[in-house]
């Protein structure tokens, strides 16, 4: 006898009664839940039955399965992770996500709980920038677990987050990343056993790089001389390396995973020549004590920390070199795609979200231009001089005249 799609059965034991949802999934394997209330198990077939018409069914028991079994799976996926980009997702996960949600079934999992953990680790102390990377990675793994169809929707969606509360991005002016650059070689007498072999002219040289070619840390650590090609004043960003877990090196693609070329002023093409002299292909460009990589965190506090200090900059880190970058091409008349191409951004729309500030005084000379087009069309000002009207000096007409 074929059994019906979904039904409702009274059971008793010692005598207790229950009513038991009988009802099959979309493969046609039998499936059954239990329920204290008859109308509850009528309401459930009905979710399940409705589930199956609009295909977004999800069988109750994969909702059983904890989150931190499905936060393995999730990990494990991110194969496009650089090394830099998985050690800090791995430390959100363990340090913030997991102690509060690891054994927890996702279908126990609520919104309004979220909400309340967002909100604990806000109280705690914590920045709006570190709220959201743990809140997104929690998100992630129940994202997973809907596509995986374990959960009908994400009780992460619509959670209030902190602000970023981000601090206002630094620009050097041309005169300062000048001043940072001379510093930098003004190494004090108990710095000179860090730089072993290195010469203290490659530190100014250095600067200047980040600076004016907008390169990334790692990007300027990993260059090799053969990708610099002085006669077309390029360097080719293929590579990069990275600290990873407090000191291991990580060799691999540039963030974006694309190489790009990038231009090099005419003022240090000499400076790079006699830099590179005597150099083979292979050797890095820039090194660190007796010509090993060039560490972000030894070069802070062996000589750009203190060469920073030096120029009134206390605080100022190397990636804000890159911001100057991207600042002093704007200024000097490049435009959004050329600085997205020179910075590597994914795309023009990343570069302008980014530095949307560096290009407010666009629009002024866009409205400029445009009124210069207008006029030579032989449009004239709209309203004559003698006509125009103080509009906050003009009282409004009393009703009925």
């Amino acid at each position: 006898m074929r059994m019906p799609m979904a039904s409702v059965e009274k059971r008793q034991r010692d005598g207790k009664v229950s009513w038991r949802a009988r009802y099959r999934d979309p493969s046609g394997k039998q499936l059954n839940r239990s329920f204290t209330r008859k109308v509850d198990a009528e309401r459930f077939l009905t979710s399940i039955e409705s589930s199956k018409l609009t295909g977004s069914f999800v069988d109750p028991g994969r909702a059983k399965a904890t989150f931190g079994a499905v936060a393995d799976q999730w990990l494990a996926g991110k194969v496009n992770l650089k090394a830099t980009g998985r050690a800090r997702y791995e430390s959100a996960l363990n340090v913030h996500v997991l102690p509060r949600w690891k054994a927890t079934p996702l279908d126990r999992i609520e919104h309004s709980d979220i909400q309340a953990w967002v909100s604990e680790l806000a109280a705690a102390g914590q920045s709006g920038a570190s709220v959201r990377k743990s809140f997104g990675v929690l998100r992630g793994v129940l994202a997973l677990a809907v596509r995986d169809r374990r959960l009908p929707v994400s009780p992460a969606a619509g959670i209030n987050l902190p602000p970023l509360n981000a601090k206002r991005r630094r620009y050097l002016t041309a005169t300062q990343v000048t001043d940072l650059a001379t510093a930098a070689t003004k190494l004090p007498e108990d710095r000179y056993r860090w730089s072993g072999e290195a010469s203290f002219d490659q530190y100014r040289l250095a600067v200047y790089v980040l600076a004016y070619c907008g390169l990334r840390w790692s990007e300027l650590a990993a260059l090799k001389v053969g990708r610099v090609d002085l006669m077309r004043r390029r360097l080719n960003i293929a590579e990069a390396v990275t600290e990873v877990n407090g000191g291991r090196l990580e060799w691999g693609t540039p963030k974006s995973h694309e190489a790009r070329s990038v231009p090099i002023p005419s003022f240090l093409v000499d400076e790079m020549m006699g830099h590179l002299a005597g150099k083979s292909a292979e050797d890095l460009v820039f090194t660190g004590s007796r010509g090993a990589v060039l560490r972000n965190r030894a070069a802070r506090r062996a000589w750009f920390d203190r060469a920073a200090e030096a120029i009134g900059q206390a605080d100022l880190t190397p990636h804000e070199l890159r911001h100057t970058a991207a600042s002093l091409a704007v200024s000097a008349g490049a435009n959004v795609k050329a600085v997205q191409r020179m910075l590597g951004h994914a795309s023009a729309a990343l570069t302008l979200d980014t530095y949307a500030d560096l290009f407010d005084d666009d629009l002024d000379a866009v409205a400029e231009r445009l009124d210069v087009v207008a006029r030579k069309a032989g449009v004239s000002r709209m309203c004559p001089e003698a006509e125009i009207v103080d509009l906050a000096s003009v009282k409004p007409k009393a009703r009925g005249q």
